[in-house]
């Protein structure tokens, strides 16, 4: 007869809601995608091209890696949002990845999402400062 063991649920660790890192980490999550698309919408672009691009466009306050930016650009690519052209530039191969048209209106859905999500987050942030909150970056 096979044995069995009882499983036990292995805890997982507590989020703590009060911190401002686990936020700005979910903030900063949430927009790579948003952003990805908004440096590609000017031009085609190489991945560390990108990467370096948002992280221009947002003052620093998102700088995606190379770990964020590649799975992404797969997602996209397999979505019909870029497509991707190879290349070999210096004897290294190269991927550039250009909007489709898909991509750019994925990016005007995106640009009036977060135009109303931005209003209702200054609606609260005044909110906030009426009863004495803090202000600043996400960061």
């Amino acid at each position: 007869m096979a044995e069995f063991r009882k499983l036990t649920a292995v805890p997982r660790p507590s989020v703590d809601y009060t911190s401002r890192a686990y936020w700005a980490g979910t903030i900063k999550m949430s927009l790579s995608k948003f952003f990805i698309l908004r440096v590609l919408h000017d031009r085609p672009m190489h991945g560390y091209d990108i990467a370096r691009a948002v992280e221009l466009t947002t003052n620093g306050c998102c700088s995606p890696t190379e770990g964020t930016i590649y799975p992404v650009l797969r997602e996209f690519e397999e979505g019909g949002y870029v497509t991707v052209e190879s290349s070999v530039v210096s004897g290294r191969p190269r991927k550039t990845y250009t909007l489709t048209e898909k991509g750019r209106e994925a990016f005007r859905v995106g640009v009036e999402a977060w135009l109303e999500v931005t209003q209702v987050l200054t609606e609260t942030g005044q909110v906030v400062e009426r009863k004495g909150g803090g202000g600043g970056c996400c960061g």
